[in-house]
């Protein structure tokens, strides 16, 4: 690691990256956990203010959209203002909206605020993982991220939990989720600006040549988006959001529309995808940390969560039912971010590692804007959700054969 500016850097223990990975990880809880309380509820606010599927998803899709339009312009600030400053303001802004949006009146209302949430969360992903990829030492960097990522599994699974107990068991008013998620994230907000430190010197940098801080090199997008690694990763994101926004969006409601869920057990058969997520995550993570071999995981997971994709919309039997779902949550999109995210890292160019990063969960992100409103297009159209399942896996199909054709790795940069 190249450390700069020698009079701001901060040295730090042993131990502070676990503090960095820990208060990330409550980070991604939060970040999840007040996406998601929405939609086992979705029917509830559809009945409330009249709203068909397509409008349902395009409130999910608005959310997405500023979040997505937000991630270059916070990266880009981050890297220049201080990025635990951009974090810390982003989740202030997303604990106010949380709590307003509980009190919508219209559904126009609440597409407002919840774009203005959207914007919120916009802050946090770039910064994160520029601050988390500075302190975790080089040969814990995967699993790192990986337990960091973790906790957008507890989000989701908490989010969808809370909701379905509080809404649809105990028959509470919709808003109640929302008012609940508002509070611990405005303490989280603050936490951030005073546990997380913006440049570090970790103890294995010590002795090292401190390089002074010369005029900054302007951050070129041409560059980044000019590269084939990172060009493969981002089209690779894509089609892996994608497909998961499909399911952590619509399969609350298709379990209860399509395959006879009712009540918390909604919550409980959805959460089986971030519950099996995490083991899948930390394993797969920890063999990217050992061999290097991100093409050949890759290779393994896309294929299987493609099939479990498939089979979650094909398949009527509950405990198969149950069986892909687990599937999907070991090989998709939370399995293969972790390795995909290191994959970027190491082909970001210098100085902008924070923007690189952000421009790829844009990328990503913009397939959680089109698969929310898609689906509910398509579950309008044709009275079925499977076909914006099946869509997905062929999206996933195409964005592994982008990844084939462009991606080259290094096997110099393996970590042994």
């Amino acid at each position: 690691m190249e450390i700069s500016n020698q009079k701001d850097a901060v040295k730090v223990s042993n131990s502070y990256w676990k503090k960095v990975v820990a208060i990330f990880f409550v980070g991604w809880i939060l970040m999840y956990a007040t996406r998601t309380i929405f939609n086992p509820i979705m029917g509830v606010i559809g009945e409330e203010f009249n709203l068909s599927n397509t409008q349902l998803g395009l409130a999910n899709s608005i959310f997405f959209l500023t979040y997505a339009v937000a991630q270059i312009p916070f990266g880009i600030i981050g890297d220049k203002i201080g990025r635990k400053l951009v974090i810390a303001l982003g989740f202030v802004l997303l604990a106010v909206t949380t709590y307003f949006s509980g009190l919508a009146t219209s559904f126009v209302l609440f597409l407002v605020i919840r774009a203005i949430a959207g914007i919120g969360q916009g802050a946090y992903y770039g910064p994160q993982y520029a601050l988390s990829t500075e302190a975790i030492p080089d040969n814990k960097r995967t699993v790192g991220n990986a337990i960091i990522n973790s906790g957008m599994a507890f989000g989701t699974s908490g989010g969808y939990l809370l909701s379905s107990k509080l809404v649809l068991d105990n028959g509470g008013h919709w808003s109640q989720p929302f008012f609940l998620m508002a509070f611990p994230t405005l303490i989280v907000g603050v936490l951030f600006y005073f546990v997380l430190k913006e440049k570090v010197i970790r103890p294995e940098d010590e002795g090292q040549e401190i390089k002074e801080e010369g005029p900054k090199e302007k951050i070129s997008l041409k560059q980044i988006f000019s590269n084939r690694n990172l060009v493969a990763a981002f089209v690779l994101c894509f089609t892996s959001i994608y497909a998961n926004f499909v399911i952590i969006t619509w399969l609350p409601q298709f379990l209860i529309a399509e395959r006879g869920f009712e009540g918390a057990s909604v919550g409980f058969i959805a959460s089986l995808v971030p519950w099996a997520s995490i083991p899948g995550a930390l394993i797969f993570a920890r063999l990217n940390d050992k061999t290097g071999a991100t093409k050949k995981l890759v290779y393994l997971l896309v294929p299987l969560a493609t099939l479990s994709v498939f089979a979650i919309a094909f398949v009527t039997d509950r405990t198969l039912l149950i069986t892909v779902l687990i599937l999907y949550g070991l090989t998709g999109k939370l399995a293969l971010d972790p390795i995909v995210v290191t994959f970027v890292t190491k082909n970001a160019p210098k100085g902008a590692l924070g923007t690189t990063l952000s421009a790829y969960n844009f990328i990503g992100m913009s397939g959680s804007i089109l698969a929310p409103y898609v689906t509910g297009f398509l579950a309008d159209s044709l009275g079925s959700m499977q076909v914006g399942f099946y869509l997905s896996c062929l999206l996933l199909l195409i964005g592994l054969g982008v990844f084939a054709v462009l991606a080259k790795e290094n096997q110099k940069e393996s970590i042994k």
